[in-house]
């Protein structure tokens, strides 16, 4: 046993401070990206935001909205192979911003390779809870073999050392963060994680000294907090509760007392194992929560409100391009976020991103 003395820091112990800038006004700011990976020697371009591939907001009518704002979808794991051909066929636009997700297991195999097959998916998302077992290095090298031009995402790691090793595997893209998510009780559960910023500027330094690009997976609670990983280094945000409780969103609709919510859960919770597999194995404790989120209508003011939120802190820092937001970055250590003193007064007018249920809009 031994203690590691230097403070990690999480979204919420930083601000971005701000720099001289020459942009007059947050239209001047571009947001896509164009990469290079490392192993497919693919070229991708668009908004490296993706919606996380939990079967509650990395569905197939989420994939349509964002794709329309060139924002990927990292397709949740339970869809079957005919469903993936029937939504490839109606929408071919949105191939170049889908990942089809998938585990470790043969079964999960030969179903990825009947998908990527059949579907000309150009993108795989490989994704277990716990990226340091030796096996899942090992099915990234089975997955690379069989595919050797498709871009491969895989995680979820937080430690340099591990983002090597899954980029030499043969990934391209590493997936940091365990235990920051909304709905994740790993913390709680396992007592295992890592503050996220600070796994973020971690991974990414050892990412790209490999040529390889890193996902901050988790922990985002608002569009600042987006922009502080982009900032750490991050080429790609992953979230799932920001992308929670819309129409595009799975989970079911209830209502209560007149208001209007979604079902949102881990795919680690008993919700999620109970569903897909039966039960909570007598050998594994629950790691995710079961919420129910206000419903918030179409995810369009949302993705607005984000895209707005991330031009704005570029725009604070003097970056005229997304990819140069962490070049400008400098972070400065902050007791406290934001003054909250009227919160618990705040009127929901219908603004973007937190539009009511009872807004005009989501009536039509």
């Amino acid at each position: 046993m031994r203690i590691e003395n230097e403070i990690k820091l999480a979204f919420k112990d930083v601000l971005i401070r701000p720099r001289r800038s020459t942009l007059r006004s947050r239209s001047e700011v571009s947001l896509e990206c164009k990469y290079t990976f490392r192993h497919s020697d693919q070229t991708w371009q668009g908004v490296p935001i993706i919606a996380a591939n939990m079967d509650t907001t990395g569905t197939f009518e989420m994939c349509k909205a964002l794709s329309k704002h060139k924002m990927l979808t990292a397709i949740h794991k339970h869809y079957t192979v005919d469903e993936w051909k029937k939504f490839v066929k109606e929408n071919p636009e949105c191939l170049d911003y889908i990942a089809v997700s998938s585990g470790t297991s043969d079964n999960d195999f030969k179903k990825l390779v009947e998908i990527v097959d059949s579907c000309k998916v150009s993108t795989i998302c490989l994704d277990i809870a716990n990226g340091y077992s030796e096996h899942f290095a090992d099915t990234i090298r089975r997955v690379r073999k069989q595919f050797p031009k498709i871009t491969i995402m895989a995680g979820n790691v937080v430690t340099g050392d591990m983002t090597e090793e899954l980029i030499l595997a043969g990934a391209d893209i590493i997936k940091v963060g365990i235990g920051p998510g909304s709905v994740c009780t790993t913390r709680k559960k396992a007592g295992v994680g890592y503050p996220q910023l600070s796994a973020v500027v971690e991974c990414a330094d050892a990412a790209h000294a490999l040529g390889g690009k890193v996902i901050s997976d988790g922990g985002c609670t608002n569009p600042g907090d987006m922009a502080k990983a982009f900032g750490a280094g991050a080429d790609y945000v992953m979230a799932g509760g920001m992308f929670a409780g819309h129409s595009e969103s799975g989970g079911q609709l209830v209502t209560i007392n007149g208001k209007q919510f979604k079902e949102f859960y881990g795919m680690s919770s008993a919700t999620a194992m109970k569903k897909y597999v039966g039960k909570v194995a007598n050998y594994r404790a629950s790691e995710g929560k079961t919420i129910r989120v206000p419903y918030r209508g179409n995810v369009e003011f949302t993705v607005l409100d984000m895209l707005g939120g991330i031009r704005s802190a570029c725009t604070y820092v003097g970056s005229a391009t997304l990819e140069a937001l962490s070049s400008r970055t400098i972070f400065i250590r902050v007791p406290m976020q934001t003054n909250e003193v009227f919160s618990r007064f705040e009127i929901n007018m219908g603004v973007s991103g937190y539009r009511t249920s009872n807004s005009k809009e989501n009536k039509k």
